[in-house]
């Protein structure tokens, strides 16, 4: 898992992918951190990543359009099937580079929080568990591109079929208020809340884990044959 981790990760920064989602992420954070709260001299850092959420809708398949995708597309697909790693460690360990990278953007939008310690004392807290949240949120989505990706051979089909989802799940509750809980980015909205954290928590780990035993199923009846 972990050769496969470094691979990826290495990937991501052999080439502009890395740092084009990188980039791309901290110029929206540094255009909503204005908008949502310094233009209000606001002390609440979470707003920002309310906002950033909706951008990760559409930045997400930067990463995960590839993964797969691309390992069809260029015959590698076939040394990864008959490679002595298992496809749970293959798996895993392209998820968890991806994951990697989130982390990475998530540390740098510290900078934000610092500017905020000169003007006052944010809710600690609040922020935590936002970042938490936002993290869990951007795996679920990472967990849907991996899928996408390991179903067709086109990265720009991975790309597509990956932002048409988390539309269609965004706009859910405008049609009923029972489809809610499909709408990743309105358990969000409310994940700092401490009467629905825990429960909207194991709802985004049950859709993470379909989706992985999905993919990872979908794997392992390619190598069987």
């Amino acid at each position: 898992m972990w050769a496969v981790f470094k691979k990826e990760v290495k990937t991501y920064f052999l080439s502009p992918i890395g740092y084009v989602f990188i980039g791309l992420f901290l110029a929206m954070c540094s255009i909503f951190f204005y908008l949502d709260v310094a233009n209000y001299g606001s002390l609440q850092f979470e707003n920002m990543f309310y906002s950033v959420a909706t951008v990760l809708t559409f930045i997400i398949p930067i990463l995960t359009m590839r993964m797969f995708a691309e390992e069809r597309k260029m015959g590698t697909e076939q040394l990864l099937f008959t490679s002595p790693r298992s496809i749970t460690s293959i798996v895993a360990g392209k998820f968890l580079s991806a994951v990697f990278i989130i982390i990475i953007t998530e540390i740098c939008t510290l900078a934000y929080l610092a500017i905020l310690y000169f003007f006052g004392t944010p809710h600690i807290q609040t922020i935590l568990v936002t970042l938490l949240g936002f993290l869990m949120l951007s795996m679920a989505y990472i967990s849907f591109g991996m899928f996408a990706s390991s179903i067709t051979e086109n990265q720009i089909i991975a790309g597509v079929v990956t932002i048409a989802f988390f539309i269609i799940t965004w706009f859910l509750p405008n049609f009923s208020t029972i489809l809610e809980p499909l709408s990743l980015i309105n358990m969000f909205d409310k994940f700092p809340s401490r009467t629905n954290c825990i429960r909207r928590n194991c709802k985004i780990h049950n859709i993470y884990s379909i989706l992985y035993n999905s993919y990872n199923n979908n794997f392992t009846k390619k190598k069987e044959c």
